[in-house]
């Protein structure tokens, strides 16, 4: 599945917030791990676009995450899990993203910073809560 940008400036916001959030959703991953039971391993992967995934264990219990996934609920509004797993299964799958602005400072025009850590650490809290019980 492959986000597509509805003007230029969507393109150069999504830009400027990608690295910045998958960083810390690696990081808030990190934290996780320290915090839980689960052990992760990261595995780069190139389908359906080249990345990495973290693959999760715990006793009998597993779990596979697509790290752009993350990213992408971090930096877009309607980023749609869901959807993007079913679609992923059509070659040439896309749809319009919007930009979640309210991670961009509205008067310096770069990332905000706590805002990005809040949603980043938010999402993947969100992951670990909805592991299998074991």
């Amino acid at each position: 599945m492959k986000p597509q940008f509805t003007n230029t400036l969507a393109w150069q916001q999504a830009e400027l917030l990608m690295q910045p959030a998958y960083i810390r959703i690696i990081d808030q991953i990190r934290k996780q791990l320290e915090e839980s039971s689960w052990k992760g391993t990261y595995q780069e992967v190139q389908t359906p676009y080249p990345g990495y995934h973290l693959y999760l264990q715990k006793k009998d219990a597993s779990a596979s995450i697509d790290l752009w996934d993350l990213c992408f609920q971090v930096c877009f509004r309607n980023y749609n899990l869901s959807l993007a797993k079913l679609l992923q299964s059509q070659e040439s799958a896309s749809w319009e993203v919007e930009i979640d602005t309210s991670l961009i400072d509205d008067e310096t025009n770069d990332v905000d910073w706590q805002r990005l850590d809040a949603k980043a650490r938010q999402i993947v809290e969100q992951v670990f809560a909805n592991l299998p019980a074991v």
